[in-house]
């Protein structure tokens, strides 16, 4: 419990100060945002502040830091962690960096800002890979609730009739205007997702000693013996560092007013999601007593992990709010996810999205694609652990390449010595992770950690190695501009 409140503590303690370094690096001014120059009333839309971060944390939230999180307390308390230093000195400066640095570019998504920074080649690239995420991202968050509202309904309602319904959904929240659906729902589901969280610490805590929160260790538990390295970084990236919110926050950076809001909108908002990321972390190894009767349990799904958590702490009160926090949460990432899509393709094609007819060009044959991809998930048994293996090492490569954009970023903008090093060994730190995963995961080249560890770690330095020279040449450049 001492651990728990000390990670609390940590994570305040971070918002409070390493998130004005991150602003002071960024140095916001007063010119004019998207929401105000641009407002086409579709997408740039100004919204409050409170709103906008409301929106940001459930888009990028969804059930992520709940599944994750149980996913990655299976390895023990070290999530703890990853969790908390993740957060602030890796994902709430890729979330702010992703955001400001669109809001500086039009609202520009991260495939575009790839090109500004990176070149031509890790543009389409990463128009590619983004987009591929998103669709994934998207179908991810039709299979959980549709599953678990079949469920719950009658038998004609099965599986496919929910993921109808959904895609329907989708259809509508993809295609309108962001303060009609989006701007009016979200902040009220937004604090239904802390709500839910803090109802569950709060069942725990005041259990009478029936849950007990363990104390840090730095020993694996997993009782596999699955490595750390690099799979719980993998697991736990919603509430520690996600690729994902690099399509968000664009999203977003085409809402608020003002740059001096971006702190607390996307900082803030990612570390709210590690808030509750932690607390759900926390309360799988204290319900179940142990990372093997956890690890057990989620061999019936996460969800049925979430279910039998709130039901178990809160009793009917906490059944009822688990199928709506895990039906509701991943809906709601889901249609961003598609949205973000959306947006990147008509980047890509040129296509003004103030016409509904564009709009429609653009989602109907992703809702299509993405629909044949929840029929593959329903119709066969490990679809759905398939598409999401796949899609958290997507995600956290896209994490490596957002924050090489923002590494990027800084030193054309003279941001020199620990100004880019701010987002650099982040940037490493997450390269080192992605190669090193998909060369030792079942899912990758199933390599031994011989080869896959030290091939990761020599990626991470050569591109540092990159970013170094890069930088020295960027500052010698700078200082023969200075006259005298």
């Amino acid at each position: 419990m001492i651990s728990l409140l000390i990670a609390f503590a940590v994570l305040i303690v971070g918002f409070v100060l390493y998130s004005r370094v991150t602003e002071k690096i960024f140095a916001v001014d007063s010119r004019k945002t998207p929401a105000v120059e641009i407002n086409d009333g579709v997408d740039c839309v100004p919204m409050k502040t409170w709103k906008a971060f409301l929106i940001e944390l459930l888009n990028i939230a969804g059930t992520g830091p709940i599944f994750g999180a149980l996913m990655g307390a299976v390895f023990g308390p070290v999530v703890f962690l990853w969790i908390v230093f993740g957060s602030i000195l890796g994902g709430a400066v890729h979330d702010y960096m992703s955001g400001m640095i669109s809001e500086r570019h039009g609202g520009a998504s991260i495939a575009e800002l790839s090109g500004i920074y990176l070149g031509n080649g890790a543009k389409w690239f990463m128009r590619f890979f983004s987009v591929i995420l998103l669709i994934l991202c998207g179908t991810v968050f039709v299979t959980s609730p549709a599953a678990l509202l079949a469920n719950l309904t009658p038998p004609w309602m099965n599986g496919t009739f929910w993921a109808v319904i959904i895609l329907l959904y989708y259809l509508l929240a993809t295609l309108l205007p962001i303060d009609k659906l989006i701007g009016k729902l979200y902040p009220a589901f937004g604090v239904l997702l802390i709500f839910m969280a803090m109802a569950i610490i709060a069942g725990i805590i005041f259990s009478r000693g029936n849950f007990v929160i363990p104390e840090l260790t730095f020993q694996n538990l997993h009782p596999e013996g699955t490595p750390v390295w690099p799979y719980m970084f993998v697991t736990v990236a919603c509430g520690a560092v996600s690729g994902f919110h690099a399509t968000q926050s664009p999203m977003v950076a085409k809402c608020i007013t003002s740059e001096k809001t971006g702190r607390r909108v996307f900082y803030g908002a990612m570390i709210s999601e590690s808030f509750i990321a932690l607390i759900w972390a926390a309360a799988g190894v204290a319900f179940y007593g142990s990372t093997r009767l956890l690890n057990e349990a989620l061999a019936d799904g996460a969800s049925h992990v979430v279910y039998e958590i709130s039901t178990g702490v809160l009793g009917t009160f906490g059944g009822i709010l688990a199928i709506a926090g895990v039906v509701v949460c991943p809906i709601t990432s889901g249609d961003t996810a598609f949205r973000s899509a959306r947006l990147i393709l008509a980047e890509t094609f040129r296509l003004d999205q103030k016409s509904i007819r564009n709009r429609l060009i653009i989602t109907v044959p992703l809702l299509v694609i993405g629909g044949l991809l929840t029929w593959f998930a329903i119709a066969n048994g490990n679809g759905f652990g398939i598409i999401w293996r796949y899609f958290s090492w997507s995600n956290q490569t896209l994490a490596m390449m957002a924050l090489w954009v923002a590494t990027a970023h800084l030193v054309k903008c003279g941001k020199y010595h620990f100004g880019s090093l701010l987002t650099a060994i982040p940037a490493a730190f997450m390269s080192s992770v992605s190669l090193t995963y998909i060369l030792s995961a079942d899912e990758g080249l199933r390599l031994p950690t011989l080869v896959s560890y030290p091939i990761g770690a020599g990626f991470a330095l050569g591109l540092f190695i990159i970013y170094i020279i890069l930088w020295r040449r960027h500052y010698k450049k700078a200082s023969s501009d200075i006259p005298g």
